[in-house]
């Protein structure tokens, strides 16, 4: 699949080499959350449309692109602040994760955008919380979702 990106943004890509950082935002949301809980891939505080996004350490395996299944993508959070588990224990349920990523010299520019993505699969030690990033797969829905019986659709007979 094809993406839009600024030129700028192009330019760096396809520079042998360059200045240009690629930083990635996640914003972990959740009803159980307020406010949600924004992290950057950058060593400092990164401030993009006005939200704070805080230095925390993690990997990220992006989504993949293909045709015959819905994205996935791999989530590892190093564990070293307490914050991360202690908000994944108390969810009821999965929170959803924004991927942003921008370049670190226009940082309100967002180049690529993953959105709709649940954090499922959790587990976590003393060095990690680790999870996959799932989006609901509509292909595995029944079609047509319903049977035109007189019971259901009495106005058919």
């Amino acid at each position: 699949m094809s993406r839009t990106v600024s030129s700028l943004a192009r330019q760096a890509l396809n520079a042998p080499e360059t200045a240009d950082a690629f930083l990635v935002l996640l914003t972990l949301s959740h009803a159980d959350l307020d406010p949600p809980l924004r992290v950057t891939s950058d060593a400092v505080t990164t401030v993009s449309r006005g939200n704070s996004f805080a230095a925390f350490p993690f990997d990220l395996v992006l989504p993949d692109d293909q045709d015959s299944r819905s994205p996935r993508a791999r989530l590892v959070i190093d564990n070293v602040d307490r914050q991360i588990v202690q908000v994944v224990r108390n969810l009821s349920s999965a929170p959803t994760i924004l991927i942003e990523i921008i370049r670190a010299a226009s940082p309100d520019t967002v180049e690529a955008r993953f959105v709709d993505f649940k954090l499922t699969s959790v587990t976590y030690d003393a060095r990690r919380v680790e999870g996959a990033l799932t989006v609901e797969d509509f292909t595995a829905e029944p079609f047509p979702s319903a049977i035109f019986s007189p019971s259901l659709f009495p106005g058919l007979f």
